[in-house]
């Protein structure tokens, strides 16, 4: 529960605690009738929480006209109003620049009076509504009611300190803003530069001196005749002689390299199908990979499901140590992307979504045939790949018919342990830019702390106190409720329309 304002730190003489209430009338949203589409025919900005990217960062994609605000739940709050998210997207705030009506999800907030510097409210509320997410952290809610968010406890200082603070704020803001386009860049520059490494490492390029010092050095082209040779000792009479590669559009290899299909490296399978209505007679529930969990180069194991199969298909899909990853589809930036499992979980099997490829010889790099499909790859398996209109695929046929690039056994090791120096040196300047950018987070939070606390400025004791402006606030407000100043439901929706017009 919110803390009653008894109960809340103490704060410099001057301040006073109150509640976004007594400072805001409050008013909700609504959307009008997507069945009627010259509703959204107007010039009037209607947002949703999707719409709010930042503190003063709105973008407006659908547009309502007066109608839609007559026949509808949405409301039109003036400029420099605060939009507060109470459901889908809870915790977001944004001061508006223009005037704007919004959805369901959002409360807007209008100034009572100029007592208020909305820049301020906006910096406060911005910290403050977070108590709101960890109220329900963990629960499913249907959203914070206009009552709670009424509720929610404001810190105010004289409105002199208002505009101090607010100055002071964007002063440290800027600097750290500074900060982090300055580790932004550099957190770009460092995936180019991984970029690089891996385009250079499968070209060939990192290791043309060690090439030119080992002439003698046995070529690819033996090598995958070996590897052929065990291909068919597993395959008995099922062994077909894999169609050379069309080498006419692909790069030129170094001498000693030899382009080849990925099905003459490895045997090549898909997975198992997900059902809910299948029933798997004396199955049991195993952990399986989604297209979730293979990324472009690592496995992201955060959340693994399970499914439930037979012994038979267990025995079939299991991963063993080595197995080289491939995501059949999804978005088209999934395609083909995957990395190397390495029996992180005991008894793991595959979606159909994820391709699962066993090398037939330890001789050839599991490491080198990854990094080259998620570099190189990438625009083969988009040329290839099947597109509708939600989802990208690629079939086991084109995967099978991936070209890659075999350099020498002796070579592949070369490479590997040059790759891996490199980017071991670049994934320590990544963890110093990752903490970086935590560390200017959480310098912001604690701007913004002590800033309500009173500590971000020095006080000013000739300053008039925040009870006088509450006085004054409160009295305004009665006023808007009482004579001439008195408006009911119907007088304000008039009043807003015409307000537009």
């Amino acid at each position: 529960m919110i803390e009653s304002l008894e109960r809340l730190h103490e704060l410099p003489a001057s301040w006073s605690w109150t509640t976004v209430g007594e400072l805001y009338n409050i008013v909700g949203g609504g959307t009008p009738s997507t069945s009627r589409p010259e509703y959204w025919e107007g010039e009037i900005p209607w947002i949703s929480s999707a719409d709010i990217f930042g503190l003063k960062d709105i973008r407006p994609r659908r547009f309502i006209n007066n109608e839609a605000i007559q026949e509808s739940a949405t409301n039109l709050v003036p400029q420099d109003s605060l939009l507060v998210v109470t459901r889908v997207g809870l915790g977001k705030v944004a001061l508006t620049k223009t005037k704007i009506c919004f959805s369901q999800d959002l409360q807007g907030l209008i100034g009572i009076s100029s007592f208020v510097n909305p820049m301020y409210a906006l910096y406060y509320l911005s910290s403050a509504v977070q108590i709101f997410k960890h109220i329900y952290r963990g629960t499913t809610i249907a959203g914070v009611t206009k009552k709670q968010l009424s509720a929610l406890p404001f810190a105010l200082p004289p409105l002199p300190e208002q505009h101090r603070i607010v100055a002071k704020i964007e002063e440290l803001f800027s600097y750290l803003d500074a900060g982090l386009e300055v580790l932004q860049k550099a957190r770009v520059q460092l995936k180019r530069y991984r970029q690089a490494v891996l385009k250079a490492a499968v070209e060939g390029k990192l290791t043309e001196e060690w090439r030119k010092a080992h002439p003698d050095v046995e070529p690819a082209e033996t090598l995958i005749g070996r590897i052929l040779r065990l291909k068919q000792e597993k395959l008995g009479k099922k062994f077909r002689v894999p169609n050379e590669v069309d080498t006419a559009v692909l790069p030129k290899l170094p001498d000693s390299w030899f382009w080849v299909r990925l099905e003459s490296l490895a045997d090549l399978k898909g997975g198992i199908t997900k059902d809910a209505k299948r029933k798997v007679p004396d199955g049991r529930r195993v952990p399986y990979l989604r297209v979730a969990n293979v990324q472009r180069g690592y496995l992201d194991l955060a959340e693994i499901k399970e499914i439930e199969a037979s012994e038979e298909v267990i025995s079939e899909l299991r991963l063993e140590h080595g197995d080289i990853l491939f995501n059949e589809g999804g978005d088209r930036d999934k395609l083909g992307r995957g990395w190397i499992w390495q029996n992180e979980i005991p008894e793991c099997i595959h979606q159909n979504h994820v391709f699962r490829a066993r090398l037939y010889s330890n001789e050839v790099s599991n490491k080198f045939v990854s990094w080259f499909g998620n570099t190189h790859g990438q625009k083969y398996f988009l040329d290839e790949g099947k597109q509708t209109t939600n989802l990208a695929s690629v079939n086991l046929t084109k995967l099978s018919a991936f070209p890659v690039p075999l350099p020498p056994r002796e070579e592949q090791k070369i490479i590997i342990e040059r790759i891996e120096g490199l980017l071991s040196q670049s994934d320590g300047s990544k963890e110093i830019i990752d903490q970086s950018l935590k560390f200017t987070d959480s310098l912001r939070q604690s701007i913004l702390k002590r800033a309500f606390e009173g500590k971000l400025v020095p006080q000013n004791p000739s300053y008039e106190p925040a009870s006088l402006l509450l006085e004054r606030i409160k009295a305004e407000k009665a006023k808007q409720l009482t004579g001439k100043g008195r408006k009911n439901n119907h007088r304000i929706r008039q009043m807003r329309l015409i307000d537009v017009q």
